[in-house]
C-alpha cells in the first residue's frame, strides 16, 4: 500500500512536469522568414541609384516576435556582394553560429548562396534590430526586431494604443561600397553622408524629399510607443518631437525606470523605447534628428531629418506647417550626459556581480599609421587612419572564421595574447606622445572561462582626437556601473559605481574624453566580437574578440555548426 502511494505521487509529479513543459512550448511560437538580399532602384535627394535591400524593402521588414519564440531566417543572396546578417542585441545563447559578423562567427554568404539563421529569444523584451555585418552594406540593409512580452505577460507600463518603429539612418548620394573603397584606398576619413533618414526618408528639409516624408497619425489623448533605433553608419544622433515630452521606458531590449525628457541621445547600434502622449493641440509636429558630433575639427553631416506626427481629424489648413523641435547643438555634450545619467535599470534576480574574476582595462580610440606620401597616404600629415583597443588594431582572418577556427582547432588563424591592460600606461586624455599614435596590427583574442564575472574599463584616448565611441558586445548584454570624464581612477571612481540599479545595455557610448565601466557574466560560450559601432572605426580596427569557453553539460555548451554554414 505504501509503495503504491509513492508510485502515484511520482506519477502525479511527472504529469505536472510534462503539462508545465507543454504549456511552456504552447506559448512559444516558431517563425519562418525568407530574406532575399537584392538590388533595388531608389530615388532620394533628386537622384536615383541602386541600393542593396532585403525583399526589395528599405528599411527592411520588421520582425515582430515574443520573448521565448524561435526564429528561422533563410537568407538568399541575390546581390553582387558577399553578405551576412547580424541580429543586433540577441543573446544567441549557445547559438554563436547565428550571430552573423563576417569572418568572426561565419564566412560570408556568397552571391547565389543561402544560409539559415536559427535562434531562440531567451529572456529579452523590447526593441532590437537586424543589419548586414559585412562591408558597409548595413547603410541600407537593416530593419527592426520587436520583441513583445510572452502571451501571459504585459508591459511594465500602461499598454500603448500604437507601437511604431522609428529607424534613424544615413544616406549617401554615392554608392556606399564606392565610398568605403575610396576611404580604404586613400587611408583618409570617408566622405560624410548627404542626409539622415527616418524610416528610409530624409524629410521635408531636404531637396526633392517633401513627397516621401514619413507621417505618423495619432488620435488626441492616446499613448504611442516609439521604438527609436539608430541605424546610422557613423553618427550619434539627438532625437526629439516638437512640443511633446518623451517618457523613456526601455533601452537595448531591457526595461528601465521611466523618466521624462524632451530629447534623447542615441548612439549607432542603440535602441530607445519612449512613450509619447498625444496631449497637445491637434496639429502637425515634426519629429527630428541631427548629429551629436564630438571629434575635434572633424567633418560631419550637419543636416536634420524629419518625419511628421499628425493628429487625426484636423481642420483643413490647421497648422499646415509643422512645428520644429529645438534640437541641441551638435557639440552639446552636457545634454547628452544629462540624458545618459538619468538611465537606471530595474533590479531583478540577475544581480550585478560584486566579486570580479577578470578585471580588464581597454583603451579605445583612433591612431595614425606612417606611410610613403602618395595616393594611398591621404590621412592627416601623410598618414593613414587606424583605430585600436589597447594599441591592437584588429585584423579579420580570410581563410576561415574565428569561430570555425576555435571549434575545429585550426592553427594559425588567431593568437590568444590580447593584452588585458594597455601595453603602455599614459595620460590617456591629455597630450599623448606621437610615439604612441601608431598601433600594432593583429588578430589577438582574449579567452574567458565559463561563468567568469568580468569587468571592463573602457577608456577613450586623445590620440588624434577624443571622441564618443559606441562600443557593442555581441552575444551579451551588460551592466553599465559607471561613467565619467578624464582618465579613470580606480581609487576614487570605483567608490561611485552604481551596483544597485545600473542600466543594462548591449552598446555603450564611451563619453568623449572619458570612460565607462561595464560588468557581465560570461555565461554564453562562443566567439564574440567587441567593437565600435561606427563602421569607419570598425574598418580601421577598433575591435577585438572574446572566446568564452564551454561550461559543464549541454546547457553550458555551444551547439555544433549547422550543415549549411557558408565556407570561405
Amino acid at each position: 500500500m505504501h509503495k503504491r502511494s509513492e508510485m502515484e505521487t511520482c506519477l502525479s509529479y511527472l504529469i505536472v512536469v510534462i503539462l508545465s513543459l507543454l504549456s511552456c512550448f504552447a506559448n512559444a511560437e516558431f517563425h519562418n522568414y525568407e530574406f532575399i538580399v537584392q538590388e533595388k532602384s531608389v530615388t532620394r535627394l533628386c537622384r536615383t541609384k541602386n541600393i542593396i535591400t532585403v525583399n526589395g524593402q528599405f528599411p527592411g521588414p520588421t520582425l515582430t516576435v515574443r520573448n521565448g519564440d524561435t526564429l528561422s531566417i533563410t537568407v538568399v543572396n541575390r546581390a553582387r556582394y558577399n553578405v551576412t546578417i547580424h541580429w543586433h542585441g540577441v543573446r544567441q545563447m549557445r547559438t554563436p553560429w547565428a550571430d552573423g559578423p563576417e569572418y568572426v562567427t561565419q564566412c560570408p554568404i556568397r552571391p547565389g548562396g543561402t544560409y539559415t539563421y536559427r535562434f531562440t529569444i531567451e529572456n529579452q523584451e523590447g526593441t532590437l534590430w537586424w543589419h548586414a555585418h559585412s562591408k558597409w552594406l548595413r547603410a541600407t540593409v537593416y530593419g527592426a526586431l520587436v520583441i513583445l512580452p510572452k502571451q501571459d505577460s504585459e508591459f511594465p507600463f500602461s499598454h500603448p494604443k500604437k507601437d511604431i518603429p522609428v529607424i534613424l539612418g544615413e544616406w549617401w548620394k554615392r554608392d556606399i561600397i564606392a565610398v568605403q573603397r575610396q576611404a580604404q584606398f586613400t587611408g583618409a576619413a570617408p566622405n560624410i553622408s548627404d542626409a539622415y533618414t527616418i524610416n528610409g526618408q530624409p524629410g521635408d528639409l531636404y531637396r526633392c524629399s517633401r513627397q516621401g516624408t514619413v507621417k505618423f497619425l495619432v488620435n488626441p489623448g492616446e499613448k504611442v510607443l516609439l521604438r527609436v533605433i539608430n541605424a546610422a553608419l557613423n553618427q550619434q544622433l539627438f532625437f526629439s518631437v516638437a512640443n511633446h515630452m518623451l517618457t523613456v521606458v526601455g533601452i537595448d531590449a531591457t526595461y528601465n525606470k521611466p523618466f521624462t525628457t524632451n530629447v534623447i541621445m542615441i548612439g549607432p547600434g542603440q535602441t530607445t523605447n519612449v512613450i509619447l502622449t498625444a496631449n497637445r493641440s491637434p496639429g502637425r509636429y515634426y519629429m527630428a534628428a541631427r548629429a551629436y558630433a564630438t571629434v575635434r575639427n572633424g567633418q560631419f553631416d550637419n543636416t536634420t531629418t524629419t518625419a511628421i506626427l499628425e493628429y487625426t481629424n484636423l481642420n483643413s489648413g490647421a497648422n499646415s506647417r509643422p512645428s520644429l523641435p529645438q534640437l541641441p547643438a551638435f557639440n552639446d555634450t552636457s545634454t547628452a550626459t544629462a540624458f545618459v545619467t538619468q538611465l537606471r535599470g530595474i533590479p531583478n534576480n540577475n544581480r550585478v556581480p560584486n566579486q570580479i574574476d577578470e578585471s580588464l582595462f581597454f583603451t579605445v580610440g583612433l591612431g595614425l599609421v606612417n606611410c610613403t606620401p602618395g595616393p594611398r597616404c591621404q590621412g592627416p600629415n601623410n598618414t593613414r587612419f587606424a583605430a585600436s583597443m589597447n594599441n591592437v588594431s584588429f585584423v579579420l582572418p580570410r581563410r576561415t572564421s574565428l569561430l570555425q577556427a576555435y571549434y575545429q582547432n585550426i592553427p594559425g588563424i588567431y593568437t590568444l595574447d590580447f593584452p588585458p591592460v594597455p601595453p603602455v600606461q599614459f595620460d590617456y586624455t591629455g597630450n599623448v606622445s606621437r610615439g604612441l599614435w601608431q598601433p600594432r596590427f593583429g588578430t589577438k583574442l582574449y579567452k574567458l572561462k565559463f561563468g567568469a564575472n568580468v569587468q571592463i574599463v573602457l577608456q577613450d584616448t586623445a590620440i588624434f582626437s577624443t571622441e564618443d565611441h559606441p562600443i557593442h558586445l555581441h552575444g551579451y548584454h551588460f551592466w553599465v556601473v559607471g561613467q565619467g570624464f578624464g582618465n579613470f581612477n580606480a581609487q576614487t571612481d570605483t567608490a561611485n559605481f552604481n551596483l544597485v540599479d545600473p542600466p543594462v545595455r548591449n552598446t555603450i557610448d564611451v563619453p568623449v574624453g572619458g570612460w565607462a565601466v561595464i560588468r557581465f557574466v560570461a555565461d554564453n560560450p562562443g566567439v564574440w566580437l567587441f567593437h565600435c559601432h561606427i563602421d569607419s572605426h570598425l574598418a580601421w580596427g577598433l575591435s577585438m574578440s572574446f572566446i568564452v569557453e564551454n561550461g559543464i553539460g549541454e546547457k553550458q555548451t555551444m551547439e555544433p555548426p549547422p550543415p549549411d554554414l557558408p565556407q570561405c
